[in-house]
């Protein structure tokens, strides 16, 4: 029997832009993941002062994510939590829901990669998923602004795509092919100057920014 890959993308999507599509495409089609699983943050401690409601943000992950040959499944979980979301709740969750047996690969960037032992408790975070990360072009996890910790563990980790899809979590993989580098505050300051950042934000997206006028508001 084939194992079924979940792959799994979280974030604030305040808003969600074509850096984070291009991070989710890019997985789904390297792991051939029978379904992209897209978690929106309900309260990321790392974050304050979310710009756009949760049901704005997600009806912005809905315009973004639509027609990829993926089946995509928009998960709620966070937003419907009253307290702090950690990631590590949320594989928890997510294993209790899928079963031991399916390969869950959780996605992040560059950026998260670097902080990612900063997250609560992201060692076990392992015992959950395989953590996939993609960076640009020449960069390596023994670069100096990856931690050594984090650097020691994904080394230790470091699986193939064939091994992460025959496996249900524990494993690491660094893609370094992935050249988006797109920001969000960025892209918010853009629309305060009423500028339009058409090369940065799914077309939809934009549609949806403009229809409510997001991130204009005093």
């Amino acid at each position: 029997m084939t194992r079924r890959c979940i792959a799994v993308l979280g974030g604030s999507f305040d808003p969600v832009h074509n850096g984070h599509v291009a991070l989710g495409v890019y997985f789904a089609n390297l792991l051939q993941a029978d379904e992209l699983r897209i978690i929106p943050a309900g309260n990321p401690w790392q974050k304050h002062g979310l710009h756009a409601s949760p049901a704005e943000r997600v009806a912005m992950v809905g315009a973004a994510f639509q027609g990829l040959p993926v089946p995509v499944v928009i998960d709620r979980q966070e937003i419907l939590r009253d307290n702090a979301s950690y990631t590590i709740d949320t594989l928890r969750a997510l294993r209790r829901e899928l079963g031991p047996e399916p390969s869950m690969a959780f996605l992040i960037g560059a950026d998260q990669l670097l902080h990612l032992d900063t997250w609560q408790e992201w060692r076990a975070m392992f015992d959950h998923a395989h953590i996939c990360a993609a960076s640009r072009p020449g960069f390596a996890i023994g670069d100096a602004q990856v931690s050594p910790a984090v650097r020691a563990e994904f080394a230790e980790r470091a699986g193939s795509v064939a091994e992460i899809r025959a496996r249900p979590h524990g494993m690491s993989y660094l893609a370094t092919d992935l050249a988006v580098d797109i920001s969000a505050t960025e892209i918010r300051a853009q629309l305060q100057r009423n500028e339009r950042p058409g090369k940065l934000v799914p077309a939809g997206v934009l549609d949806y920014i403009e229809q409510n006028n997001l991130y204009k508001r005093s």
